[in-house]
């Protein structure tokens, strides 16, 4: 198992199985028998559905997560907590993709965004024609669980990791360039989570930050895009404060970010102050509070440099009754710059204390 980032987690370390003991790429499975049969264990399963292969994982206290192998999508995450009728709720806002000739795939749940920034480039995502195999999995018993894929693109080899544990998972991304050119991209981890209702959703940690009305990063897995994530939405019991400017700093000012209404921002140190010797960052953890299921959960942020936080106001009704927003971190207002030989690492967790 590629050595990650150092979480403050459990890291699973008593069993491991390879899909190579040696350097060379791993072999690509795609039939879920083949796969269960070469890496599952006890509390990684793997399946199929919609004849797309999937992984899940499963701890002792019965909180898992899903994840759709082919384009390393975190399709659920339902943790244990305390006061729901079965002892789990499930965390992310999923839904199948609005192309009718390819009901398999979906969006929303949590996505990993790799674009490419270079000044010549289209601007369009790195990953998005890779197919992901599974390289490795990794376990602690069935208190710590992990996943490994890989993909290429070019000559970036990108490993992605999604760790299970009783009150937190975890997603991680490594980048390498294999070439002999400097790669320039942004990145985020995405994670669409859902509301039991729009008057209810918050984010507390942020107050003191600095941010901007900026549009996502676009993403195959987006449930808004970045220019519906812009547009404006009309008056009503819900938006009664004026519109943020494009561009225009400010200083969030209260501890409670309440998601009523539309909003996409990106809450970062402004690029013309990361010259100084010394500037402010944003936080490496925040809150996302739904006071309707009582519920809330702490996202941390590490190698990333920005935070995006996106909620849909109105524009939620075409997905059902309940609510979302889309937040995570990310590396988008001043682009990772990859050298040849090196590599960069960025990740996400989510915890929580709910039981």
């Amino acid at each position: 198992m590629a050595s990650l980032l150092p979480f403050s987690l459990p890291k699973p370390n008593l069993f491991k199985v390879s899909s190579s003991l040696t350097s060379s790429p791993p072999s690509t499975l795609s039939l879920p028998e083949n796969l269960e049969d070469k890496f599952g264990r006890k509390g990684i399963k793997f399946l199929e559905s919609n004849n797309i292969p999937e992984v899940e994982l499963t701890v002792r206290n019965g909180s898992s997560v899903r994840l759709r192998i082919p384009d390393a999508h975190v399709i659920s995450y339902k943790p244990k907590v305390q006061w729901t009728e079965d002892g789990f709720h499930e965390l992310l806002c999923t839904v199948p993709a609005a192309e009718a000739d390819d009901s398999s795939k979906s969006r929303g749940g949590i996505g990993l965004v790799i674009n490419d920034a270079s000044e010549s480039a289209s601007k369009g995502s790195l990953i998005s024609a890779s197919q992901w195999t599974v390289k490795d999995v990794d376990s602690d018993a069935i208190d710590a669980l992990q996943v490994e894929l890989c993909c290429s693109s070019g000559a970036l080899d990108i490993t992605y990791v999604v760790s299970l544990y009783p009150l937190s998972m975890a997603t991680a991304v490594i980048v390498k360039n294999t070439g002999r050119k400097a790669i320039t991209l942004t990145s985020a981890i995405l994670s669409h989570l859902r509301f039991k209702k729009r008057g209810g959703a918050g984010i507390h940690g942020l107050q003191g930050c600095s941010y901007c009305r900026h549009p996502p990063p676009p993403s195959p897995f987006e449930l808004l895009s970045p220019s519906e994530a812009m547009k404006t939405e009309s008056s009503g019991w819900f938006s009664s404060d004026p519109v943020e400017k494009t561009g225009s700093w400010s200083v969030q000012d209260v501890p409670f970010t309440v998601l009523n209404d539309k909003l996409s921002r990106v809450y970062a140190a402004p690029p013309a102050e990361r010259s100084k010797a010394f500037y402010k960052t944003p936080p490496s953890k925040y809150e996302a509070m739904d006071q309707g299921w009582e519920l809330f959960f702490r996202m941390i942020r590490m190698g990333f440099e920005d935070i995006y936080l996106g909620s849909p106001g109105s524009f939620s009704d075409k997905y059902g009754k309940e609510y979302f927003i889309c937040t995570g971190p990310a590396s988008m207002l001043v682009p990772v710059v990859v050298q040849p030989g090196e590599k960069w690492k960025g990740a996400q967790v989510i915890e929580h204390d709910n039981l």
